[in-house]
């Protein structure tokens, strides 16, 4: 991929320790199970990331395995070893044939939840079936669900939800259809997740659901993101999407970051999305996360 120079600008407007919570990586050493489209066949790797990483102005990293690795995790844990378990956690794929020792390995590898990429449910690796147990083996270890649902899935599959032990992530500002926006039925279940402390959700991605697109800076999601940051904007964390598999050529740090910028409008509300929200979620700065590398490198 061509490096892309750090924005003296971007750097200004974020805090030390920002978090990117949502990227993937798509390294060749690693071979795809999963039919792969044409956008995430194209290998992007950790060293890739670095390059852009200081565009975003972020040092702390979450990597999502994607779909393509159906619930083999590795290509994840590698990616957090080569950028510390000290500045990076992982979403795994899994399936409840898991046993608890690989349950193990994968907390002790910087795993912090698992992801059900539902939105287009064919050839997914997961189901709604798995959820409710999947929920209760990851309970114990103070994971959490990470939901890539339509919105009309979260109204379909709620009273799930409602009774599921963990807390749950919804992706991408819950992929509310920008026609419909906040009037859908979805948006009234998701604040009461939020408020409550039973949900967070990623401002991610707006460019899936814009309709005006990176020539007017996916502005048209901006209403649905402030929302969301107006009812709770400590159950909020923020997310590149890199490398923007859905979008080719992806869009530029620049507008990603401009947009994040209209969204909270003061600093001290994006230090609440970008350091400490993350932090809360996924464990940066616990010294038991340290502890748990040292275990896995000694085995």
């Amino acid at each position: 991929m061509k490096r892309q120079a750090a924005s003296t600008e971007v750097q200004h407007h974020v805090p030390a320790d920002a978090c990117d919570a949502h990227i993937h990586i798509f390294d060749a050493r690693f071979r795809q199970t999963l039919a792969a489209d044409d956008m995430s066949a194209v290998p992007t790797t950790v060293d890739d990331y670095r390059q852009v990483q200081p565009s975003f102005g972020t040092t702390r990293t979450v990597i999502v395995t994607p779909r393509n690795y159906d619930v083999d995790n590795t290509v994840t844990l590698d990616a957090i070893r080569q950028l510390g378990i000290d500045r990076a956690r992982g979403i795994a794929t899994i399936r409840p044939d898991i046993t608890d020792g690989e349950l193990d390995a994968l907390n002790a590898g910087g795993i912090r939840g698992i992801r059900f990429t539902l939105y287009t449910s064919d050839d997914a690796p997961t189901s709604f079936e798995m959820v409710e147990t999947l929920s209760h083996r990851v309970h114990e270890l103070g994971w959490h669900l990470q939901l890539h649902w339509t919105a009309a899935q979260i109204v379909e599959y709620s009273n799930l939800l409602d009774r599921i032990p963990t807390e749950f992530v919804f992706d991408h500002l819950a992929r509310l259809p920008i026609r419909a926006g906040l009037a859908h039925p979805a948006r009234g279940l998701v604040e009461r997740w939020l408020t409550t402390g039973r949900a967070w959700l990623k401002l991610s991605a707006p460019y899936l659901d814009s309709l005006i697109g990176e020539a007017g800076t996916f502005s048209d999601m901006d209403v649905m993101a402030q929302h969301w940051i107006s009812v709770a904007p400590d159950r909020l964390v923020w997310g590149s999407d890199w490398p923007h598999t859905s979008m080719r050529p992806g869009p530029q740090p620049s507008n990603i970051i401009a947009g994040l910028n209209r969204w909270t409008g003061c600093a001290s509300t994006r230090r609440q999305i970008l350091v400490d929200n993350p932090a809360r979620l996924y464990g940066f700065g616990d010294p038991t996360n340290l502890l748990a590398a040292e275990s896995l490198t000694l085995r």
